[in-house]
């Protein structure tokens, strides 16, 4: 029980493993430059330690989705470059300048509100294009080079304003047929190419996401943004594992914090969805949907009780959900349960709760990182 956590149920973030797969991930892209998204709080795992061990590797440029995790960043002392993943409506310029964040642009209109602020605080602001490539979010349409080059160059010629380079992103590089992706590929690079065409320079381009890490490396290009995999999970179940190595960097653990017999007919939870069909034991943990752990889950969840697998006894309660451990021959008040992870031969991972309440990996345990507290070791 970690008592500093403040709650008998805390996230364990291995930092050894994050080290482990932050060195894969850098021998897979070899010369290019790693970009760590670091976007929702490291996907639960915690932005700022996360970002302390990527700049101990040597990463120079984070990734975020909001003004406020780059703020966060700029206020735990962070240097380095921070792209915003999203686009920034003009009236937060001040912000994007004031603390040096490099937004993602699309329109020539938008950048100029960048580049007068940066005027006026006597700075030049840093942005980045963002090409549509056929993930149909933001971006520049691809498919559109005359309007795209034609913008772009206008970008180009504002007083204040640098442009650092351009992205895309690949919507289906996770995907078996690569067909898809290697189409993004071909229009990523005309549309480049006719930028620099036009006099406009692109010092980083950056295609890649987890996935492409892995399996793509024509579009390693001069940087790659590491998401999932640097939290030792893979982007779906049809890219080939044997790529790159990994080890889940977060478990998600309990201590038993009530327990009871009882006999045949004891209803449990909301609903009364589970009914003893025998003398029973049954344990309570604070831990809840509130906390991350999905309400529909509650049927499949199963969490390893002194290396005894056990299900879930009813439905899973806003802040806490009581377990069946009739199985486990010693069990007390104060037991550590593994909600998400391993005891090395039984296993319940994010992947296992995703697929049985029809997630991904990724929705997981940037649920479990919102309430939890995190408990940072090496082993």
């Amino acid at each position: 029980m970690y008592k500093e956590a403040l709650r008998p149920v805390w996230a364990e973030i291995n930092l050894t493993d994050l080290e482990y797969n932050i060195d894969r991930i850098l021998e897979k892209i070899g010369d290019s430059e790693l970009i760590g998204v670091i976007k929702a709080d490291a996907y639960g795992h915690g932005a700022i330690k996360y970002a302390q061990i990527l700049q101990k590797k040597g990463c120079k440029t984070f990734a975020i989705a909001t003004l406020h995790e780059a703020i966060q960043l700029r206020e735990a002392g962070f240097k380095e470059d921070i792209i915003m993943l999203g686009l920034v409506p003009d009236m937060y310029a001040d912000t994007v300048v004031k603390y040096d964040i490099i937004p993602a642009v699309d329109d020539s209109e938008n950048v100029k509100a960048f580049d007068e602020e940066a005027h006026r605080q006597g700075k030049v602001c840093k942005v980045i294009i963002v090409c549509d490539t056929g993930m149909g979010r933001i971006g520049y349409q691809a498919d559109d080079i005359p309007t795209a080059v034609t913008d772009i160059k206008k970008i180009n010629e504002l007083p204040n304003t640098k442009i650092v380079g351009i992205f895309s992103h690949m919507s289906t590089a996770d995907a078996y047929d690569k067909t898809y992706s290697h189409g993004q590929e071909e229009k990523f690079n005309k549309l480049c190419a006719a930028i620099e065409e036009a006099g406009v320079r692109l010092p980083m381009k950056t295609l890649a996401n987890s996935a492409s890490i892995m399996e793509l490396p024509t579009v390693h290009f001069d940087a790659c943004r590491a998401g999932i995999i640097l939290y030792g999970l893979y982007p779906s179940n049809e890219v080939d594992r044997k790529q790159l190595d990994l080890k889940p960097v977060m478990s998600v653990k309990a201590n038993i914090v009530h327990l009871k017999e009882v006999g045949v007919g004891f209803s449990v939870g909301y609903g009364r969805k589970f009914i003893s069909e025998r003398p029973s034991k049954i344990a309570t943990l604070a831990l809840g949907y509130a906390d991350g752990y999905p309400r529909p889950y509650s049927k499949f969840g199963k969490v390893i009780v002194n290396g005894v697998v056990c299900p879930i006894a009813g439905n899973i309660c806003m802040d806490q959900c009581m377990v069946d451990v009739t199985d486990v021959p010693e069990v007390h008040v104060g037991d550590e349960v593994i909600v998400m992870g391993s005891d090395g031969v039984n296993e319940v991972s994010a992947d296992y709760i995703a697929e049985m309440t029809g997630t991904i990996n990724y929705e997981i345990t940037c649920a479990f990182g919102q309430r939890l507290p995190k408990v940072y070791v090496r082993k």
